[in-house]
C-alpha cells in the first residue's frame, strides 16, 4: 500500500503541473543562472535536468549564466587582485581576456556539456557569436557634494547592452536547441565587453518578449523591512521600497533589471533561491511557487 500511496502522490504532483505545462507550452522562459547553483555539484546536475525537462515538454528555456566566483578564483591563481567599484568588476584588457576565457571557454562549455549529457541539445554562445549582444562602454557616476556635478568613473571594459540579436536566439530555439549565453558583448570596433549577467538576462528576456524572466540568487527573494519574504510585488511597491532603502545592495540591480524586462514586454519576473533543489521547476510548475514574483 505504501508504494501505491507514493505513486498516487506522484500522480497528484503531475496533475498540479498540468495547467502550467499547458500555459507555458511553446513559450520562452529566460533563466539567469548564477550563485550557489553554479558551484554545488548536485545543484548543477539538477539544474541541467530541469532545463532538459522544460524543453522536452515544449517550453523554450534560454539560459544566461554568470561566473563571478570562477573569474575571481582564476584571477587569484594568477596573482591578480579583483577590484570592484559599486559592485562592478574593474576590467582592464588583461582582466577582460581572463573574463572571456573563463566565461566563454570554461563555464559556458561546462553548462552546455552538462545539459547535453542529460539528453538536451544545448548550444553555447557569447555576445560575439552572430553579433548576439552589441554593447558600448559603461561609465559609473558617483555623487559628490551637493550642487556639484557627479564624478564619472571609468571601470574599463565593462559594457552596457545596446541591442540583442533576438532572431539568432529564436532560430536556435526553433531547431530544438537550448541557447546558453555568456554575458559578454561586442562593441562597434570589435572590442569585447564584460556585462553584468542580470542585465543581459533582462535585455534578452525583453528582446524575446519572454513569458517569464527567472533570476536564481543566493537569497529567498526580495525581503521586506522585517526580513520577511515578499511573494508578489508591483512597480509601485518596488519604487517605494527602493526609495525607503529597503531594496539595496545586490538586490537593487536585480529588481531594476526585472522592471526593465517587464516594461519591455515580459509577462512576469521572478527572483528565487537557487540553493533549493529544482528551484526553477518549483517556481514554474507549482501553485504557490517560491521566491518573489514581480509584475507591472
Amino acid at each position: 500500500m505504501d508504494n501505491v500511496k507514493k505513486s498516487m502522490e506522484r500522480a497528484e504532483i503531475l496533475l498540479e503541473a498540468l495547467p502550467y505545462i499547458r500555459r507555458f507550452y511553446n513559450k520562452t522562459i529566460v533563466i539567469k543562472y548564477g550563485g550557489h547553483a553554479m558551484v554545488d555539484e548536485e545543484l548543477k546536475d539538477l539544474f541541467a535536468k530541469d532545463v532538459v525537462m522544460m524543453k522536452y515538454i515544449g517550453i523554450h528555456p534560454v539560459v544566461i549564466h554568470g561566473g563571478g566566483a570562477q573569474i575571481g578564483s582564476f584571477l587569484k591563481k594568477l596573482g591578480k587582485d579583483s577590484r570592484f567599484v559599486q559592485g562592478m568588476r574593474v576590467t582592464d584588457e588583461e582582466t577582460m581576456d581572463i573574463v572571456e576565457m573563463v566565461l566563454v571557454g570554461k563555464v559556458n562549455k561546462e553548462i552546455v556539456g552538462l545539459i547535453n549529457r542529460h539528453g538536451g541539445k544545448a548550444v553555447g554562445l557569447s555576445g560575439k557569436d552572430g553579433s548576439l549582444i552589441r554593447a558600448e562602454k559603461y561609465y559609473l557616476s558617483e555623487e559628490k557634494a551637493k550642487d556639484t556635478p557627479s564624478e564619472i568613473i571609468d571601470i574599463g571594459l565593462v559594457g552596457k547592452v545596446t541591442s540583442i540579436n533576438s532572431g539568432l536566439i529564436a532560430a536556435i530555439e526553433n531547431e530544438g536547441f537550448i541557447p546558453v549565453i555568456a554575458p559578454t558583448g561586442m562593441g562597434d570596433n570589435g572590442e569585447t565587453y564584460n556585462i553584468n549577467a542580470d542585465i543581459v538576462a533582462g535585455e534578452v528576456a525583453a528582446a524575446l518578449k519572454a513569458e517569464k524572466l527567472v533570476l536564481l540568487t543566493d537569497v529567498d527573494g526580495v525581503l521586506d523591512e522585517n526580513n520577511r519574504l515578499i511573494n508578489t510585488m508591483n512597480n509601485r511597491e518596488v519604487t517605494d521600497m527602493i526609495q525607503a532603502g529597503i531594496i539595496k545592495g545586490g538586490m537593487f540591480p536585480k529588481v531594476k533589471c526585472c522592471m526593465k524586462a517587464l516594461r519591455g514586454g515580459v509577462s512576469k519576473a521572478h527572483i528565487i533561491d537557487g540553493r533549493l533543489k529544482h528551484a526553477v521547476l518549483l517556481e514554474i510548475f507549482t501553485d504557490r511557487g517560491i521566491g518573489t514574483e514581480i509584475v507591472l
